[in-house]
């Protein structure tokens, strides 16, 4: 990973639709070798995919909700069925298995209260789980999807 490389992943985490011509500019290549790192990146799995970011208010799911899931299962059936049952609920965005007293965070995203009492009926029916701790967001101070690049550097020995 080179610094061309850095600087189209940097230019994509800003706006995945800016055209070849426009990237290969601003990174000092030439258009077929611009198009060229982008496929090599999408190939090796750098770049997962390329989507559009909604705004949750507009979408009518504008709360989000953390919740601290603990279980006594710590089994490999237990963590598929788990893994099974979060995958089937849309409002669940992220789910992080956690060291620490938390087993599962999860992220959730909602229109209100009423809304997470759903989910949280859908999650206690999950054989397993015995705690969840539910906190709600008020405000919002800091939300990206950007990955700092500057780490590359060091792995790569540049």
């Amino acid at each position: 990973m080179d610094k061309f490389d850095r600087g189209i992943l940097d230019l994509l985490q800003d706006d995945c639709v800016r055209s070849v011509a426009q990237i290969a500019e601003r990174v000092g290549l030439g258009n077929t070798a611009c198009w060229r790192r982008i496929q090599r990146l999408e190939e090796l799995g750098v770049i997962r995919g390329r989507v559009a970011l909604l705004d949750p208010r507009q979408l009518n799911v504008a709360v989000t909700v953390f919740a601290a899931i603990r279980t006594n299962q710590h089994n490999a059936d237990w963590l598929e069925q788990f893994h099974a049952a979060i995958s089937t609920m849309e409002e669940v965005v992220d789910c992080y298995r956690m060291a620490g007293d938390t087993d599962y965070l999860l992220r959730i995203v909602i229109p209100d209260i009423s809304g997470y009492d759903t989910v949280y009926k859908r999650l206690i029916r999950i054989p397993g789980i015995t705690d969840v701790s539910s906190s709600f967001a008020m405000e919002q101070i800091k939300s990206t999807t950007r990955l700092p690049l500057h780490y590359l550097a060091s792995k790569a020995g540049a």
